[in-house]
């Protein structure tokens, strides 16, 4: 084992990554106000943004399901990888050589997680498979690409490779990279044979490298070119720890930016169509990988897509049944969309790639924009199915196409697709269908359904939200007493320790001298406490955050400290006077306590107290009310 990797190497790849670049590689971020960016949380599914990233402080936390952390926590929980694997993926993107505990310096075989390690298999796979496209036994491989209308630099932007076609090229190439058989076969790059010797899954054929959408390969996708090859046309990489096809698309990291930019995507059928829709400037294509269309797909396209109201998805199929059935398919899912969602079909039922060969760049353009929405495509379907020469054939039809009309989440696009879907029928009554359909959307709404109006997302608050919206009483994450945002304390304990661990300078050294008994929140006293044993708010080191995320006792009260540190601060102008009132606040209310217990006490002890017991809680309650007295009067000045 090449050992614990070493604290300072850990802490100069937190540093050397930036939250917000790592984070941006799986969904959109946005201005969120205060120095922090927002977009959907990849975590669960919502409609409105709750999940935050702090670039200043290293952080991110969900609002909505209480996910939280730094950089590293990111990545271990989006990608599934453990502590060392994290700090190995991101030191190879920042260049750090890592040093480990027990062993020195590694080269990065033995001890690298599986993950990391399956990761660096595919990237080298993929670049002797790019080579190899040079050589004189891929002369097929280039034809078939030329004959495609590809030249040798779309190859290269797409990293369009040749398998060879012996049995072990491959696998002789990686072994002599460090790579194991078990490795190999892990990765679904080899095969066992019947010899018990591993052999390369592709053999003779094109390859297209697949890569998740922070532009890791992940797997591949080989087209056959030979008559003597008798396996399937295409074939893909088979399931593995880092390839899932439900869960990959292809051409995402080329298009995710331009996704997000220009808030459309366009799903494509194959690997060729994703090839073509780029070269001919529709560089928002990508396609399955073997795959239907589905929810996962759906999950990554929504955080790049932001589901605002002009984002819009448009599916390219083929016009035959199974183009059609394809289409009637990803019309399910249309409601999880807030994006609309549109379908196209080439003249000729051609695909996106012949239509390029056939009529050339600026018809795949066209065909885009000649897109119709989906919802429209799946009632023409549902009213072909129904004869419309007689009053029971059109009754039976509005009866099946109705509820799609309601289900349509523009209101305006849903009236008039009522009055379009009259029209389809040969309903003279307009109004009539219209009447049926707001009548089927009220049902749904009333149902908790989807149907009918602009969805609303639901779940907590937005931080960014005041507090008088805030829901009472709210949880930690993980459990824990209670949180009551409606209670002035509460509200205050949360200003007063999102400063210290924001803007720690604008409160101290006066926060430092706070007990943990002056929260009277317990989650929050857990907080303070945990600032206290990192060193205070007064240190001011650049890891102060990291300080006091180490020294929180627990997981809940971590990733409280994470949430405090990423909510923004409830004033328009975050300076000493703002600083100084929650200080004054949060102290004053522990002074008015102590009072009141003290009061109660001398209650208790009645006159007939021992004289020295009775002047020494009288001289206490008197000192606390002088001290009330000169907070109220002279404010931060009197602490």
């Amino acid at each position: 084992m090449a050992g614990r990797i070493n604290d300072d190497d850990v802490k100069a790849v937190r540093d050397a990554v930036p939250i917000d670049a790592v984070v941006s590689d799986y969904l959109q971020l946005r201005n969120a106000g205060g120095g922090n960016l927002k977009g959907l949380c990849p975590f669960h599914d919502e409609k409105s943004p709750s999940f935050q990233v702090s670039p200043s402080k290293g952080l991110y936390h969900c609002f909505g399901c209480q996910a939280g952390g730094d950089t590293l926590d990111f990545i271990m929980k989006i990608d599934h990888l453990s502590f060392s694997e994290a700090v190995e993926r991101l030191a190879g993107q920042a260049g750090i050589t890592l040093r480990y505990e027990e062993g020195g310096y590694t080269a990065g075989t033995s001890g690298r997680g599986e993950r990391i390690r399956l990761v660096e298999a595919h990237k080298a796979a993929a670049q002797f498979y790019v080579e190899q496209l040079g050589s004189a036994e891929a002369e097929i491989g280039r034809r078939f690409l030329a004959e495609r209308g590809f030249d040798q630099a779309a190859a290269e932007h797409f990293s369009v490779g040749y398998s060879p076609a012996g049995w072990d090229h491959l696998t002789r190439f990686l072994r002599g990279k460090g790579f194991s058989d078990k490795e190999l076969i892990t990765s679904g790059l080899a095969q066992d044979s019947r010899s018990g010797k591993p052999i390369d899954r592709f053999r003779g054929r094109l390859m297209w490298p697949i890569r998740d959408i922070s532009g890791e390969v992940v797997g591949f996708g080989a087209r056959k070119l030979r008559d003597d090859d008798n396996g399937p046309k295409y074939l893909n990489t088979p399931e593995t720890a880092i390839y899932k096809k439900s869960q990959v698309l292809y051409g995402i990291d080329l298009a995710k930016k331009e996704i997000a930019k220009t808030s459309r995507a366009v799903v494509v059928e194959g690997y060729t169509d994703v090839m073509a829709c780029h070269m001919a400037g529709v560089t928002t294509a990508i396609a399955t990988c073997g795959t239907a269309f589905g929810g996962d797909h759906i999950k990554i396209l929504r955080r790049l897509l932001m589901d605002n109201a002009t984002a819009e998805v448009i599916f390219t199929f083929d016009g035959d049944a199974a183009g059609q059935k394809a289409a009637l398919r990803a019309f399910e899912d249309d409601q999880k969309f807030a994006a609309e969602t549109s379908i196209t079909i080439a003249p000729g039922g051609m695909d996106p790639c012949d239509l390029r060969l056939a009529q050339g760049d600026a018809a795949v353009a066209g065909l885009v924009e000649a897109r119709t929405p989906l919802f429209e495509f799946a009632l023409r379907h549902i009213v072909a199915r129904h004869n419309l020469e007689n009053p029971a054939g059109r009754a039976a039809a509005l009866d099946e196409a109705a509820p799609v009309v309601a289900n349509i989440k523009n209101i305006a696009i849903q009236h008039e697709s009522a009055v379009q879907l009259a029209g389809m029928l040969g309903i003279r009554d307009e109004q009539f269908v219209v009447k049926r359909v707001a009548q089927l959307a009220r049902w749904a709404r009333e149902r908790g359904g989807q149907g009918g109006g602009q969805q609303q997302g639901r779940g907590r608050p937005s931080p960014s939200a005041p507090y008088e919206a805030a829901p009472a009483p709210s949880a930690p994450a993980g459990g824990g007493p209670a949180l009551n945002l409606r209670s002035p304390a509460h509200r205050t304990e949360r200003e007063l320790l999102k400063l210290a661990l924001q803007r720690p300078a604008l409160v101290s050294p006066a926060f430092d001298a706070y007990g943990v008994d002056e929260f009277t929140a317990p989650p929050y006293a857990a907080v303070r406490e945990a600032i206290q044993s990192a060193g205070g708010a007064s240190l001011g080191t650049d890891d102060y955050l990291a300080r006091v995320r180490d020294a929180a006792p627990n997981d809940t009260v971590r990733a409280l400290v994470t949430e405090l540190a990423v909510e923004a601060i409830h004033a328009k102008t975050v300076d000493e006077v703002y600083a100084g009132v929650q200080l004054v606040q949060v102290r004053l209310r522990a002074v008015d306590r102590r009072v009141h217990e003290i009061q109660g006490t001398m209650s208790r002890l009645g006159t007939q107290a021992p004289p020295e017991q009775l002047a020494a809680v009288q001289e206490e309650l008197w000192t606390l009310q002088q001290y009330g007295q000169r907070l109220r009067n002279r404010g931060a000045e009197g602490l």
